[in-house]
Order: structure tokens, then C-alpha cells, then sequence
């Protein structure tokens, strides 16, 4: 996406939100015995794509109790 595309947003950061819009805003990832479930090449990544400015994470653990 290029940043200075011929994009109609009059904020100058569309490209920004069209990025953001291709790899996502939220992440589901199981645990298991306190270990992150990702596969060999797998990660998770945090892009700024309109910054810096600061960020907050926010993280929610949902228990299983299904044997």
C-alpha cells in the first residue's frame, strides 16, 4: 500500500487504515501448560503504521474448563 497513494481521505493517513485493514486489528492465541500455541514460523507481530505515538495492549484470558 502505497503511502502516498491516490487515496480520497482527508485526515493524509488512509493508507494507514487500508494496512491495518489487511493484517488485522486482534488476535485469538490458545495456551497450553503456560506456552503460546504457535506453529514453527509463526509469531505475533505489532506494526505501526501511523506513529509513533503510544499504544495500549490489551489482553484477555478466557480459562476452559472442559476437561
Amino acid at each position: 500500500v502505497p503511502k502516498d497513494g491516490p487515496y480520497k481521505h482527508y485526515e493524509g493517513n488512509a493508507d494507514a487504515h487500508i494496512k491495518s485493514t489487511l493484517t488485522g486489528v486482534s488476535l485469538s492465541v490458545e495456551i497450553e501448560g503456560g506456552e503460546l500455541q504457535l506453529g514453527r514460523w509463526q509469531g505475533i507481530f505489532f506494526c505501526e503504521y501511523d506513529g509513533p505515538r503510544q499504544r495500549e495492549v490489551h489482553v484477555r484470558i478466557v480459562r476452559d474448563d472442559v476437561p
